[in-house]
């Protein structure tokens, strides 16, 4: 497999790309890559720009360029081995390239942009009718029909139990399957997203709850000497961030209205803070009046889980000096913030910037509240 070393450490980048099955690609184009950035959020889709030099009269401009190499929906991975570790960043496909031509030796370049696979899901509109299925049914089902990339479902079951019922309601997708999962994610509070790995090739799809469950990463230490790993942390605490949702229904024969009490966002958003931020502003929902009790609870619940987060922290840090890849979407620790925001965070976001010699991360986190629920980080 073709790879160039990144910084001092024991940092290595690989590169596949193909129409569907990605192949290493030829050493030339590993050896005229001068960046790759690589950007993934939660409930997001990651996306990516690669850079390369154009040589004069070069294989790349010479013969993959016009064969087709490089043209949009080619496939796409990029893995970094770390201390012997192979991660896949990214397992996406290509939406654009660009050639940027000039007179300045060593200048003249071929950018490429793309997103991730998640794009397969976004490329046509369909007309689907899902009687008789629960929420993370209908999500299973959509997502059965990509496992030719790869794909495999991880599905977790709605928080409040929503029985289909034919005689009553029928849901529809009339849109995209990308939309439409996405619409059936925030509804009850959840999350989905492509996450790529553990093998080139092969990818999971998550529709559920943020993972905030589990095995931290390594903590982001900042202001403790030669023990930093972070050059610099900002925390921002928004007090208008968190909302508590109002749902009524109403009762179809009495035309009887109540208001439905305030959910409980501990199973979707176990805390991680002892003083969570309080709710300033109260949301009364609308449309939860025609619906049938269940789904104007999980109505609420998901507004309320989704504004939930009222700290968020974000920084830079250098991958050879922290000597460990930071994941979005798990959990990690702060430690050297000051008893205020030290603990465990959300890792909302990951940037990756990579050019041979330089691996940074631009990172963002997330949390309920001040000061750690736990007393210790994982070192």
């Amino acid at each position: 497999m073709s790879e160039i070393p990144v910084g001092r450490g024991p940092v290595h980048l690989n590169l596949l790309m193909g129409p569907k099955l990605a192949r290493p690609v030829p050493a030339e184009v590993m050896q005229a890559l001068l960046s790759a950035q690589i950007t993934s959020t939660a409930g997001e889709r990651s996306g990516f720009q690669l850079a390369f030099d154009l040589t004069k009269k070069g294989r790349i401009i010479e013969r993959l360029l016009p064969e087709g190499f490089f043209d949009p929906k080619t496939r796409i991975i990029v893995v970094v081995t770390i201390k012997g570790t192979p991660f896949v960043l990214l397992d996406g496909l290509i939406v654009r390239n660009e050639v940027g031509s000039s007179n300045q030796p060593g200048q003249s370049t071929l950018t490429i942009t793309g997103e991730d696979l998640t794009l397969l899901l976004d490329l046509e509109e369909r007309a689907e009718r899902y009687p008789n299925l629960a929420p993370s049914q209908r999500a299973e089902r959509i997502l059965g029909k990509y496992a030719d990339y790869g794909i495999e479902p991880r599905i977790v079951r709605e928080q409040v139990h929503q029985p289909p019922r034919e005689q009553l309601r029928v849901d529809y997708q009339s849109s995209t399957d990308l939309s439409y999962l996405n619409d059936l994610a925030h509804a009850n509070g959840f999350t989905f997203y492509l996450e790529p790995g553990p093998r080139p090739g092969r990818s999971t799809a998550y529709w559920g709850p943020e993972k905030r469950l589990g095995q931290r990463q390594h903590a982001l230490s900042v202001n403790m000497g030669a023990e930093s790993t972070v050059d610099q942390l900002t925390f921002a605490y928004d007090g208008t961030a968190r909302e508590q949702p109002e749902a009524r229904v109403q009762d179809p024969r009495t035309r009887d209205v109540t208001l439905l009490p305030d959910p409980d966002i501990g199973p979707l958003r176990p805390p991680l803070a002892r003083r969570a931020s309080p709710a300033l502003k109260r949301k009364a929902l609308p449309g939860t009046a025609k619906m049938d009790p269940e789904r104007a609870r999980a109505r609420a619940l998901a507004q309320a889980a989704t504004s939930a987060d009222a700290i968020n922290g974000s920084g830079q840090l250098d991958v050879n000096r922290h000597g460990y890849l930071l994941r979005p979407r798990e959990l990690v620790g702060v430690r050297g913030a000051g008893v205020t925001y030290d603990g465990d965070y959300y890792v909302k976001s990951v940037t990756h910037n990579i050019r041979v010699g330089s691996y940074q991360q631009n990172f963002t986190l997330s949390r309920e509240g001040l000061v750690a629920a736990g007393d210790r980080v994982r070192p």
